[in-house]
């Protein structure tokens, strides 16, 4: 009899691992989950949705890695951030450490490549944090909330363009723009601070957001993730529409961002 197969899921906040989790039931009824949480980051209950779960402390790789070893795992997933100030907060053991030694450009990509070094050192391959989940990736066009006006539609297309040159710097892959201005970027905040501060720019009132994923994205990790939250955040901030790259951005919670984009009139639309 074949072995099942054992999928690991690394699992920082929000509802992301949840909806891999689903997505992952779905597609491989038969697939053992394992996950490993994080200390006040992930979702409280979100152990009862898998077959085996272990919460550690921010940078504690060693006990991360031992306990999917142990548990048959083979291949994982990373989903979910991690707030800034837990980051800050690291007490990190003697395997991040040395691994944060020869890291020279700390970003998302070489901190997170990084990390899957070291997994692929036990024999475990990081897989794309899409996996499961190309129904959560909109196409391009409308996705849902009113119809855009064309001012509306070419702050979308210009925030686009302008996120796509500071994801390529690292700076961030979130852009609000008023009336052709941008107003805000997004930097190491996260998303829903850079909305909320455009938005106090524009006087909450005629501004858009644009998310983008970076030129060469490695969809192993920081994938470009929108939902509920995000709605509502936008909707506290007067962001009236949403740009999102079509194929390159989950929407999670699809049904409740639709309900929430009519409530409040705000647009999503993948370029």
């Amino acid at each position: 009899m074949d072995t099942p197969r054992s999928i690991g899921i690394i699992a920082g906040n929000g509802v992301y691992p949840r909806t891999f989790v689903h997505a992952a039931r779905k597609a491989e009824p038969t697939a053992r989950l394992v996950a490993i949480g994080f200390d006040n980051e992930t979702e409280p209950g979100f152990e009862k949705e898998v077959d085996a779960f272990r919460s550690v402390r921010v940078g504690q790789l060693s006990k991360l890695i031992s306990f999917l070893k142990g548990e048959g795992v083979t291949e994982a997933v990373m989903m979910g951030q991690i707030s800034p100030k837990n980051l800050f907060d690291l007490r990190p053991d003697l395997r991040i450490l040395m691994m944060l030694a020869r890291v020279k450009k700390r970003n998302a990509e070489t901190l997170f490549g990084a990390i899957a070094d070291e997994l692929a050192k036990d024999g475990i391959t990081l897989l794309p944090a899409t996996t499961f989940l190309e129904e959560h990736l909109p196409a391009e066009g409308h996705v849902t909330g009113p119809v855009l006006k064309p001012r509306t539609l070419a702050d979308l297309e210009y925030g686009f363009e302008i996120a796509k040159k500071t994801s390529a710097l690292d700076i961030g892959q979130s852009v609000v723009v008023r009336h052709g201005t941008v107003l805000a970027v997004e930097a190491f905040e996260g998303t829903n601070a850079c909305i909320r501060r455009g938005g106090e720019l524009a006087n909450r009132k005629d501004a858009v957001l644009v998310k983008v994923s970076k030129p060469g994205q490695d969809f192993r990790f920081d994938v470009p993730v929108i939902g509920p939250q995000t709605i509502e955040t936008c909707a506290e901030a007067g962001v009236q529409a949403i740009g999102i790259e079509a194929g390159r951005t989950i929407l999670l919670e699809k049904e409740a961002v639709i309900l929430l984009c009519a409530r409040h009139k705000i647009t999503v639309h993948a370029l």
